[in-house]
């Protein structure tokens, strides 16, 4: 990889519990990531009742120079996350019926699957070595652009109605024309 990309592995940890009601039987939901994971398929690491935590899978997570803006967002937030991009899939490979896609730290990347709503976007609370890795990253490539404020000509615009109640316009109804100038129009 170049140096203006850095990545890492996280294990992405799926919560499977009870649903709410009859017609959806479970609920999927990423409840945690666990960075430099081993490679895991649908590994099974806690039960509690009807609630199953696994390890769904370790996708990594690329980190962009170009993207550093947006790590900055996510690190800026109250609770710093990366976001964990789920699909369900009716394919017999996949284990229980989901499958992870990709994670990414990025919250404007993450707005973009959630805009197709195809896709299941978790939140999920980025862990401190993994914050501490991103924001060297962002040190170390983020170039911040200086706001540039632009000027507006002096010239007036608004003095002149563009085509608005043109006689040349011939049309039985025109709001912006005047009643004596529609007679005089049609002749």
């Amino acid at each position: 990889m170049s140096p203006k990309v850095a990545s890492i592995p996280l294990g992405i940890v799926v919560r499977r519990a009870p649903g709410a009601t009859r017609w959806v039987r479970w609920t999927w939901k990423a409840v945690a990531v666990l960075p430099g994971a081993p490679m895991a398929h649908w590994k099974e690491l806690r039960r509690e009742g009807q609630a199953i935590d696994y390890h769904a899978a370790t996708v990594p997570v690329e980190l962009w120079a170009s993207e550093t803006e947006a790590y900055l967002a996510s690190l800026s937030a109250r609770v710093p996350s990366v976001y964990v991009v789920m699909r369900e899939t009716d394919d017999k490979e996949a284990l229980h019926g989901i499958e992870v896609l990709l994670v990414t730290a990025s919250p404007y990347e993450a707005q973009g699957y959630l805009d197709s709503g195809e896709e299941i976007v978790e939140r999920v609370p980025m862990p401190e070595g993994l914050a501490a890795f991103v924001q060297d990253f962002c040190d170390r490539h983020h170039e911040h652009d200086e706001f540039v404020k632009r000027k507006r000509d002096r010239k007036r615009f608004d003095l002149e109605q563009d085509g608005i109640g043109d006689p040349r316009i011939r049309k039985e109804s025109d709001v912006y024309r005047a009643p004596g100038r529609m007679k005089e129009a049609l002749h």
